[in-house]
């Protein structure tokens, strides 16, 4: 074997499908056709014609998992008929789950987004500094650049967030807007806020974890 660095050989047409499988098994977020097609030196069409087909195949089987494009890119899933099966295991005798205040919170930058820290408390009636904090420390919640009128920091939901709920895009969220509070009423409110991004309010809630 010389000491030259040999370009790395395609991966054999026959072993294209679990190739994609193996790399699939190790990714920690969802990996886009493009990534998938370089890490195994094919055309990005050939590996959508083999996830596709990987998808119907483990579809056919009744297999305990799936194969799906979710927020722009494939992953493995636990298969919805077994999620009964799947939470009592993984959450049994864990506090794994968001609070309700949590929740709440999500849901408002989810459906207001990008939105400041200020709005979601106004919103909401209380501070919510503790929950944005566990939001953004379970990868649910981010920065989304800063507000050009105040200079308050913004937020928005993240590509996790559209994993984890199972849709491509916020588009796709069911059309609960219409039942938050119109944000345009609450200017007077937030008038003395906006400058800090600390809402005028005396009840303050514990982080939600």
């Amino acid at each position: 074997m010389t000491d030259q660095v040999e370009e790395a050989l395609p991966v054999p047409f026959a072993a294209l499908r679990p190739a994609l499988e193996a790399v699939l098994m190790v990714a920690d977020q969802p990996l886009d056709e493009l990534i998938l097609a370089t890490a195994v030196s094919y055309p990005a069409a050939e590996v959508a014609a083999a996830l596709a087909a990987l998808a119907a195949e483990y579809d056919e089987q009744g297999r305990g998992f799936e194969l799906r494009n979710v927020a722009g890119g494939w992953r493995f899933y636990t298969r919805e008929e077994y999620a009964q099966v799947v939470e009592g295991f993984v959450l049994e005798g864990q506090q794994a789950r968001l609070t309700q205040a949590a929740l709440e919170t999500l849901a408002v930058v989810a459906y207001q987004q990008p939105v400041s820290r200020a709005r979601v408390s106004a919103v909401r009636g209380v501070n919510v500094d503790g929950v944005m904090r566990t939001l953004i420390s379970r990868g649910l919640v981010e920065e989304a650049g800063q507000d050009g009128e105040h200079g308050a920091t913004l937020y928005r939901t993240t590509s996790y967030f559209l994993e984890r709920i199972g849709i491509v895009s916020i588009d796709e969220l069911p059309d609960l807007a219409p039942h938050l509070p119109d944000l345009s009423e609450l200017e007077d409110e937030l008038a003395s806020a906006q400058a800090a991004d600390v809402p005028n309010t005396t009840e303050v809630e514990p982080d939600g974890a």
